[in-house]
């Protein structure tokens, strides 16, 4: 007997029937000139030598280097696992040579960035892999994961090895970012009077606890003399530090923390939003900070004030990703899309008047102008009225 996988042929509630319909009109809009992808974008990372391009990891098991302005793939990374594993995150190394990617299947997938042949497998953890880093200390690449088992692995890349495993009491690593005071230094030299990096990492207990891991590494531990950093209620998501030393957090709290260096790295400016905030990015040039989440909008902020400036509409299921790349913010989420927004003061004033016509229902000026989401004139009616109904 088949078996039918068609929600329509299942009970569903009026709530669930409601968002649904939401969404599939949403879905239909072009904001942000959006890129379909074959599956969900999970993470996304900016090409350090090509502002037009991002590296993607997807809930498919493939990672891959996508081309904004045309939309094309130029390289695709697989794995070989059978069922694939969806990739959680992505790293690529100091010499941009080679891709990582932490997994679903308990390990970090690592490829030639140029040929996309595949290198190393690291093992070692024993639940999903949820975040990955990579440095270079004395000319040594090094890889740290951490994963929903609680603990995070700093890895010889080069060999595969693990050199150490570090464990928490708490319950899993969400992200890591390194201090870039502790690397306000040249790693490569002897003798320069620096002991060790900082690795800051992020919890779903919500805390934030520092680790310390020498320069030659012969050690890698806690520091016991620094709490853990519990400004959160719950899951830490992000950690983006800013030019200023300062570290900007996001939650499933709803809450975005800027954590002051000079205060212990108590919160000097906290913005909300509606529900989780999944990632936070920085544009320093523009100075502004772009957050996303579950509540689908793509938010823009003044990052010295915390004003609002715009909320660029254009999603319809979570945004699990974001970054800045040139004066450009590029978004990616459980819709498979990935959408490209521009950071300049036209793009955000345009982006204010079409989230307020999207939120509205207003329709084009003219007759049968067609508005700039791609809904006609009865669906974006019918738009409206879903999301007065969801309020």
């Amino acid at each position: 007997m088949s078996r039918s996988t068609d929600p329509d042929h299942f009970f569903q509630t009026t709530h669930s029937l409601t968002e649904t319909r939401r969404k599939t009109l949403k879905s239909k809009n072009k904001s942000g000139n959006p890129i379909r992808l074959p599956s969900k974008v999970l993470a996304l990372i900016a090409d350090p030598q090509d502002a037009g391009a991002v590296y993607v990891a997807e809930s498919g098991g493939t990672a891959r280097r996508l081309v904004l302005e045309t939309g094309e793939t130029s390289h695709l990374y697989r794995c070989p696992t059978n069922p694939t594993a969806p990739l959680t995150s992505l790293a690529l190394s100091p010499k941009n040579d080679t891709l990582f990617a932490g997994s679903w299947d308990k390990s970090i997938w690592s490829w030639d960035r140029q040929s996309c042949v595949r290198r190393k497998q690291y093992k070692g953890h024993t639940d999903f892999v949820k975040c990955v880093l990579c440095l270079s200390l004395k000319g040594i690449e090094i890889l740290a994961s951490g994963s929903a088992d609680g603990s995070i692995i700093i890895w010889n890349v080069e060999s595969g090895g693990r050199l150490f495993v570090l464990k928490t009491l708490g319950r899993g690593i969400l992200d890591l970012a390194v201090d870039p005071e502790s690397l306000d230094y040249d790693t490569e030299s002897e003798g320069d009077g620096h002991g060790e990096i900082t690795i800051f990492s992020a919890s779903s207990l919500g805390e934030i606890r520092r680790w310390a891991l020498k320069k030659d590494l012969s050690a890698a531990m806690e520091i016991e003399n620094d709490k853990p950093i519990t400004q959160h209620e719950t899951s830490v998501y992000k950690l983006s530090f800013d030019t200023d030393g300062d570290l900007w957090t996001a939650s499933a709290d709803t809450i975005i923390h800027c954590l002051s260096r000079h205060h212990s790295f108590a919160p000097s400016l906290t913005l909300s939003h509606s529900d989780y905030v999944r990632s936070i990015a920085i544009d320093e040039v523009g100075g502004y900070i772009v957050s996303a989440g579950r509540d689908e909008g793509v938010k823009v902020w003044d990052k010295g004030s915390g004003e609002l400036k715009t909320v660029f509409e254009g999603h319809f299921e979570e945004v699990m990703s974001v970054v800045v790349v040139g004066r450009r913010a590029v978004s990616g989420g459980i819709d498979g899309t990935v959408r490209v927004w521009g950071l300049d003061v036209e793009s955000l004033e345009r982006a204010g008047k079409e989230a307020e016509d999207l939120g509205n229902g207003v329709e084009g000026e003219g007759e049968g102008e067609e508005n700039p989401f791609g809904i006609d004139e009865d669906e974006m009616r019918e738009l409206e009225e879903l999301m007065e109904d969801g309020e």
